[in-house]
């Protein structure tokens, strides 16, 4: 375990994999991201990829769990909580979380031809906008780039 993440951030990375390898199984491509609070480690929200399922440009892992967490919190602003997500968020979702006030981003793998929280662009700490959010990078990154790479060669054939 890395020294420098708190107690929770593997352990939900890991549920985030779990999430997302139920994306994969649903044919759906496999992210998953959950959201928690951390003054207690309580999952406040949970999302995969179901843009398939529900015909939805927009039913992206993060989306799901960010409404998720603001429903059970009664509140749109998740200043005190950490979203985690196995993929760098895209452009839609570093929108979000910027949005949302996410207090800390944690993902595993980068995404070099769509992340928007370091490797394409840098919404989420971007000076200009209301609210930043450093993410911690590449949690569990081997696992979560080897899902997404056995899915989209299985839909190679």
């Amino acid at each position: 375990m890395d020294p420098t993440l708190p107690d929770p951030d593997l352990a939900i990375m890991q549920r985030a994999l779990d999430l997302a390898h139920l994306a994969g199984s649903l044919g759906e491509v496999p992210v998953g991201a959950v959201v928690y609070r951390d003054s207690d480690g309580a999952i406040l929200g949970e999302g995969y990829n179901r843009r398939e399922i529900d015909n939805d440009p927009a039913a992206h892992a993060e989306l799901i769990a960010i409404r998720a967490a603001a429903a059970a919190l009664g509140d749109w602003r998740l200043n005190d909580c950490t979203l985690v997500v196995t993929l760098e968020p895209c452009a839609m979702c570093a929108g979000l979380i910027v949005n949302a006030r996410v207090g800390r981003l944690v993902y595993g793998a980068p995404d070099p031809k769509a992340g928007a929280a370091g490797s394409l662009m840098s919404l989420t700490t971007d000076a200009r906008l209301n609210h930043r959010v450093t993410p911690v990078t590449g949690v569990l990154a081997d696992e979560s780039a080897a899902l997404l790479k056995a899915f989209f060669r299985g839909l190679r054939g």
